[in-house]
């Protein structure tokens, strides 16, 4: 017994069905496609009211030189070799300063526009109207819109807002124009067909964040010194043109920070060449008077020797001096709070050549700065954090200053010494011949260091005339008028794939909220009472009586030919017994519990089957209107002793079938269906009949159906496809446990297949419950168009479902 009760409830093995699930997803392809049409729509509209990005490239390679001090140093004779400097430069190419200065070689002052009812479009570089500033103050004018209508003949109309109102007026060609404090004119156009346009004021500021919003570089290689310099904007000619304007600034900055050094290198020899210039001739004028004064015509040979050592040692001297100067001058530059610092002056290379490559830090920091001081406050982190970084480079070049600057007084010390010996055997000359040897050595020395800046000076005039820029334009920008945003195929598809996310979306979430059941799949998986058959839905209205007894009146329907089916599969029912006892029930009222006992005894009936029908729900019965007959005397009052037997059994039309209606509705109808009349009548009803079938209240409403349902054979629980909830299903196992029943089954009434609600497993009816618990049945899907049917349907080539139908 207890194997058998563990089969019972043991439900059917239901595997996974891809087909159906295909099934499923294309019964509404209509919400699909929908879904695709209304999201390709929304991807138009998007498209057509968002302004389209243009990007425009250009390629810049740089050489292999570091900054403007490597090159000064290699002019003056320095072999010093730089590394690349890429970031650095990158830095300066993005920097507000020469940005603003690129913008300044367009033609920025005016912009003109289209107006369209969505949005305006820059038509740069095209300008319709001739417009002539005559009055334009570039910290207060007017900066919104103007809008220009042509009218005919010499006059024209300008729209512009003042107050916050709009506001029109009516001018004359080549006459000026006063909007607040700006004036202008507009010249007669050599078109006589121009159109309305809108036009604005700018200044170059304006313009500088537009630019560097859209401005982006990167290395076209990893470690090489060429990069890709990127503009977009939604003009793809001003991108070009910025572009461009960008590089050729860059360039020009670069060439003029290379001569700013040459420049003040020249300044410095310039200065040195003066001062010793006034010596020369003062120590030639001295010379020439002792000449005359000692009559000395010449000196000895001790004195000229003596004279060219202290020659020697006084020139090395007086170059080393001007070392320390240049070194005590990049000091000042270092120390002080000025924009930039440059290395002046170099002699025979004896500075150290990391200096050059701190300087270029001091004034790649000291640029960084400055831009950060356009976006922040001199307080804040980032602008502290460059300070600490600029302070720590200009220790590290002080320290190296100083360490030169030590190491050069040492061989001054050393040049002193050899100086003060010298000059003991020039003291040990003669009187005049000493005079005229302090003389001759001064000016020979002067001379001497006049003749050596003399040349230097040559030197940088000539690399100074000779320095190009440290960079190279490989590509120059060219408008690219394809749009690189919004991307139309890329938002396409998008669309695409989100139209159908949506439709196969929403199919799931239907699914998800349907709280109803559908189909025999879903029944199957929810209880273990085995399903008796499915009664398929009828085509046609039927009315709220259930006065058709559509089995009858439609016999070749596919609605009769399942009913039939449940009909034969009762016969498998409690088959030892001659007389079947049969009570149809359901959870609640309307899930067609009446319909399909009517119909049933009605199929029964044409079998030669004597037939009752008793009404057995004393709270709501609608047999009588069904059979069309009065309702006063019925089953309550025989349960009632009011009657007997035999006055209520009333006969139909249809051969073999017999009813009982339900009688007045009486204070206490549970009661009375527990009353010992009820046994007796359905004894004395076995002997006449061979099926009573029993109609009663909704179980899950009342508790009316128990006494009824625990005498009878067979036990049919109504679930009503599309109407009754998942719960209802587990209420006939439910019972069955409860009362200790084997003789329940359940009917699928109403059953119309609907793909999207349908369960996508498919039951698998294997091992020792198949033909014992499980019954044939058919829900005849897919036999609409067999042509066996009245109501067989026509297949429609548009119909993608019965594209599934088998």
């Amino acid at each position: 017994m207890e194997e058998i009760n563990k089969a019972q409830n043991k439900l059917p093995n239901q595997e996974l069905d891809y087909f159906k699930i295909g099934k499923i997803l294309l019964s509404r392809w209509y919400w699909i496609v929908g879904s695709v049409i209304l999201a390709t729509l929304i991807a138009n509209v998007y498209l057509w009211y968002t302004p389209k990005v243009y990007a425009t490239s250009a390629t810049m390679k740089f050489e292999e030189k570091t900054s403007e001090i490597s090159d000064l140093m290699s002019a003056m004779g320095s072999s010093q070799k730089a590394t690349s400097k890429i970031q650095s430069e990158t830095y300066v190419i993005q920097s507000g300063s020469l940005v603003l200065s690129a913008i300044k070689d367009l033609d920025y002052h005016i912009s003109f526009f289209l107006g369209g009812r969505v949005r305006t479009t820059d038509i740069y570089p095209e300008k319709p109207l001739n417009i002539q500033l005559l009055k334009f103050d570039t910290l207060n004018f007017y900066r919104d819109l103007i809008r220009y209508q042509p009218n005919e003949g010499n006059t024209f109309s300008l729209t512009y807002k003042t107050a916050g109102k709009d506001v029109t007026k009516v001018y004359s060609y080549n006459t000026p124009i006063n909007i607040e404090n700006m004036a202008f004119s507009i010249k007669y156009p050599k078109d006589v067909k121009n159109v309305a346009c809108l036009f604005k004021f700018n200044i170059a500021d304006d313009f500088v964040g537009r630019v560097l919003g859209g401005l982006h570089t990167n290395e076209v290689i990893k470690n090489s010194n060429i990069i890709s310099l990127q503009e977009t904007d939604s003009n793809p000619q001003f991108a070009a043109d910025v572009l461009n304007a960008i590089m050729k600034e860059y360039l020009e900055y670069d060439r003029n920070q290379k001569t700013q050094s040459a420049t003040q290198m020249i300044k410095f020899i310039q200065n040195q060449l003066d001062t010793i210039s006034v010596e020369v001739r003062g120590s030639e004028n001295l010379i020439e008077k002792n000449k005359q004064n000692s009559r000395i015509i010449d000196i000895g040979t001790a004195a000229s020797e003596a004279l060219g050592k202290s020659k020697d040692l006084e020139t090395q001297q007086s170059l080393l001096k001007i070392q320390l100067q240049a070194i005590d001058q990049l000091k000042n530059q270092i120390t002080s709070e000025k924009d930039n610092v440059s290395l002046n002056f170099s002699m025979q290379g004896t500075l150290d050549p990391l200096l050059s490559q701190l300087v270029t830090s001091i004034n790649t920091l000291i640029l960084r700065k400055n831009d950060l001081l356009k976006s922040y406050i001199s307080s804040s982190q980032p602008v502290l954090d460059a300070n600490q970084q600029i302070l720590q480079v200009k220790n590290a070049a002080l320290d190296n200053l100083n360490a030169q600057r030590a190491r050069i007084e040492k061989v001054m010390d050393y040049l002193n010494g050899q100086v003060q010996q010298v000059d003991q055997q020039i003291n040990a000359l003669p009187e005049n011949e000493r005079v005229m040897v302090g003389l001759k050595r001064d000016f020979d020395v002067n001379d001497k260091v006049y003749s050596f800046l003399s040349e230097k000076k040559l030197e940088a005039q000539i690399s100074r005339s000779a320095i190009l820029p440290g960079a190279s334009i490989i590509e120059p920008a060219e408008p690219n008028f394809a749009p690189v945003s919004p991307d139309d195929n890329s938002i396409h598809h998008t669309a695409l794939i989100l139209g159908i996310s949506i439709g196969l979306g929403l199919i799931i979430l239907i699914r998800i909220l349907n709280p109803y059941i559908y189909d025999k799949e879903t029944v199957e998986s929810l209880t273990s009472v085995p399903i008796l058959g499915v009664i398929r839905k009828f085509p046609e209205d039927i009315d709220e009586d259930n006065s058709q007894i559509l089995a009858i009146s439609k016999p070749r329907s596919i609605f009769a030919e399942s009913v039939r089916s449940v009909r034969t599969n009762l016969s498998f029912l409690a088959s030892e017994k001659s007389s079947k006892v049969i009570c149809i029930t359901s959870e609640v009222a309307g899930e067609g519990k009446s319909f399909v006992a009517v119909n049933l005894v009605s199929t029964l009936s044409l079998i030669d089957k004597k037939v009752i029908l008793i009404a057995a729900d004393l709270r709501r019965s609608r047999m009588h209107h069904t059979f069309n007959v009065p309702n006063d005397k019925g089953l309550s009052n025989y349960l009632a002793h009011q009657t007997s037997l035999d006055d209520i059994i009333l006969h139909s039309k249809q051969d073999n079938l017999d009813f009982i209606v339900s009688g007045p509705v009486p204070p206490n109808p549970s009661e009375l269906l527990h009353n010992p009349r009820m046994s007796v009548m359905i004894e004395e009803l076995r002997s006449r009949y061979d099926i009573i079938m029993i109609d009663t209240a909704p179980i899950g409403l009342v508790s009316d159906a128990i006494p009824l349902i625990r005498m009878s054979d067979i036990n049919i629980f109504v679930i009503r496809s599309g109407k009754s909830k998942f719960y209802a299903a587990t209420v006939p196992q439910r019972i069955a446990q409860e009362y200790h029943l084997d003789n329940t089954a359940i009917v699928l009434n109403a059953f119309a297949e609907d793909l999207l609600h349908s369960r996508y497993y498919t039951t698998k009816f294997t091992g020792e419950n198949y033909g014992t618990r499980y019954y044939y049945y058919s829900d005849y899907s897919g036999y609409e168009s067999s042509g066996y049917y009245v109501d067989s349907k026509e297949k429609k080539w548009w119909n993608i479902k019965s594209w599934f139908k088998s």
